[in-house]
């Protein structure tokens, strides 16, 4: 690994984990307005740090150098359609699981949100899906859609900055896997103080530190892909952004099981994305053979 990218990964995560100390000692508790604040907050360290180490430390441009493009190509379509269909695609895994089951009238999320929501909410939900459980997955499906472009698209960008622009840069010429496995392990324990503090894995924290660095190396080489073919980091952005929006799609139709089995961030969404992964690795040579410099060049 390059000067720059130790530089890079040792300071985004002392700041990241001080903040997230900050957030613990402030009484932050997850899935509050003041939680998403404070996420969204945490989630652009990356990209402060990446100006840091590239503009001043290093002296080099920032847009040009690490592929801040705006120009539209079809992988920026793939980067957003793409996560719903993973998120589907989990639901599909899941019900295959013990103690699984298929829940079109989504009871099963109900159960979910009883853990974390207060009573009222949790009943204004219930009023809802018994009205039409059906336009409620309509509605999320488009409103993850719209948000993965949007504002979940910004909000994602401060981290893809660091890990799909600097640190893509600075491992791309030791080839794909390795650059996506060593992205996608700094960037799972990025995540840990979150983790611990009950983000993605509330009933499960401690055992959760693991398997978000795995939910992320699995994630890395789809995102690399998409990095490499559109270009352009933006692209990355987006395919975040479309993640953080549709994800939840996965749990809205399944009862039962744990946060470590359903979902994508669940062992159903881990064989999704290892299939996902399979593919790719078998169904393209660009992959495979990755020259130091480019996927999409040949």
């Amino acid at each position: 690994m390059t000067k720059k990218s130790k530089l890079f990964i040792t300071l985004t995560l002392i700041i990241s984990w001080l903040y997230a100390g900050i957030i613990y000692l402030a009484g932050v508790k997850w899935n509050t307005v003041p939680a998403v604040i404070a996420a969204v907050g945490y989630m652009y360290i990356p990209a402060i740090i990446t100006i840091i180490v590239q503009k001043v430390i290093f002296k080099e441009p920032v847009m040009e150098t690490l592929g801040v493009s705006f120009k539209l190509n079809r992988w920026f379509l793939v980067a957003w359609l793409l996560p719903p269909l993973l998120a589907f695609a989990t639901i599909g895994i899941s019900v295959l699981l013990p103690g699984v089951e298929f829940s079109p009238e989504m009871t099963g999320l109900i159960e979910r949100f009883k853990q974390v929501l207060p009573p009222e909410q949790v009943s204004l939900m219930e009023e809802s899906l018994k009205e039409n459980p059906s336009r409620i997955l309509l509605m999320a499906l488009v409103q993850g859609l719209i948000a993965g472009i949007s504002v979940n698209a910004l909000a994602a960008f401060g981290e893809e900055l660091g890990w799909r622009g600097l640190l893509f840069k600075e491992t791309r010429a030791m080839g794909f896997w390795k650059s996506s496995a060593i992205i996608g392990a700094v960037w799972g324990i990025w995540h840990w103080p979150l983790i611990i503090q009950g983000h993605n894995y509330p009933e499960h924290p401690v055992a959760g530190v693991l398997m978000m660095v795995i939910f992320c190396i699995l994630l890395s080489p789809i995102f690399n892909m998409v990095r490499e073919k559109s270009g352009s980091v933006v692209a990355a952005a987006v395919v975040h952004g479309s993640l953080n929006g549709t994800a939840g799609i996965a749990l809205m139709l399944v009862r039962g099981g744990s946060d470590l089995l359903v979902g994508l961030t669940g062992l159903a969404g881990f064989i999704v994305l290892g299939v996902v992964n399979a593919i790719i690795y078998l169904g393209s040579r660009h992959v495979r053979k990755l020259p130091a410099n480019s996927l999409s060049e040949e």
